[in-house]
């Protein structure tokens, strides 16, 4: 966690949470928002109640590919010299979400995981404006990204969707005026602990009750099936290789891929052995495997959409009680 210039608290505030996704970005947005005289977005009716889908001023992330993808297109990283910074449009962003921010509070909420690639365009949009940057292990991101099939990518590919995000924004905090920053790991660990320093980072107070349950299991969860992978499935040379791959980057951030997990020390082993040229085959292979997941679900989804369109009702209801 680091706080970096603070200063007096007057007038009206933007609050911008950021994160990859699965950082835990949600639970800590709604959470800042409890807190006394803040408002953020809350039932607007689009996913995650994120403040990208309620403007038209610059492309939500997927338009770039969605989660895990998004930080790869150059686009989706916004500064004060991009070419989308001008008067009309911050005029335009801030009137989209003060149409949806309780005006009556003075500090503003809002929370996009693709804010972490435009800290220094909201900066200047919002001149008032504090940065809270949430970072989660790679491992309980990545496979918390796998889950979505339609859109499944490989682990080494979100790996380096990890790195790179997280590598462009080393370079735009530099340029922030108010920043606090802290880790999902920490942060579910001791969330009092944090609430009261980001309440007084953000110049406010914690309600005595009405905050979310912060809770650690879900690390648990991806951190368990990471050493599956490494001990039990039948692709463990790919894990291996990717693990000492990564295993030097992540540790500039510190993180392990190979510390700290239920890991054989043999495959660990083997995973040092691993040839550049047999790395490369089983990354094609888990491209190759990745795409296969990607068409047979929506392909399925483009089947089911097609049947509840043109089948007649009658139909619908009879094969909905096959199914039941």
């Amino acid at each position: 966690m680091r706080n970096v210039q603070k200063r007096n608290h007057t007038g009206r505030r933007y609050v911008f949470i950021c994160g990859l996704h699965r950082s835990g970005t949600s639970l800590l947005g709604r959470n800042i928002a409890r807190m006394e005289n803040c408002t953020g977005f809350k039932d607007t009716g689009v996913i995650e109640d994120e403040g990208q889908f309620l403007q038209d001023v610059y492309p939500t992330a997927m338009t770039y590919g969605g989660a895990g993808r998004f930080g790869f297109d150059s686009r989706a990283h916004l500064t004060e010299t991009s070419v989308l910074f001008t008067p009309a449009n911050a005029a335009r962003l801030r009137k989209s979400w003060h149409a949806y921010w309780d005006n009556s509070k003075t500090i503003f909420v809002e929370k996009t995981p693709g804010n972490l690639l435009k800290t220094r365009f909201l900066q200047a949009v919002f001149p008032d404006s504090y940065f809270i940057v949430i970072r989660r292990h790679p491992v309980a991101v990545s496979m918390a990204n796998q889950r979505w099939k339609v859109s499944l990518t490989p682990l080494h590919n979100l790996f380096d969707h990890w790195l790179h995000c997280h590598a462009l924004f080393e370079e735009d905090k530099k340029y922030l005026k108010h920043l606090y920053e802290l880790s999902y790991e920490d942060y579910v660990r001791d969330p009092d602990k944090y609430h009261e320093e980001i309440a007084a980072f953000i110049g406010t107070r914690v309600p005595e009750s009405s905050m979310e349950q912060v809770t650690g299991q879900y690390n648990e969860r991806y951190f368990n099936r990471w050493s599956d992978l490494w001990n039990n499935s039948g692709f463990t040379g790919y894990y291996g290789f990717i693990a000492v791959k990564y295993e030097p980057k992540f540790m500039n951030y510190g993180y392990s891929l190979t510390k700290g997990f239920d890991i054989n020390e043999e495959r660990l082993r083997e995973g040092e052995r691993i040839s550049a040229t047999a790395g490369a085959l089983y990354r094609l292979l888990a491209d190759a495997y990745a795409l296969m997941v990607r068409l047979t679900t929506r392909s399925k989804g483009y089947i089911r959409k097609q049947l509840r369109t043109h089948l007649p009702g009658p139909l619908k209801v009879r094969i909905q009680r096959l199914l039941q």
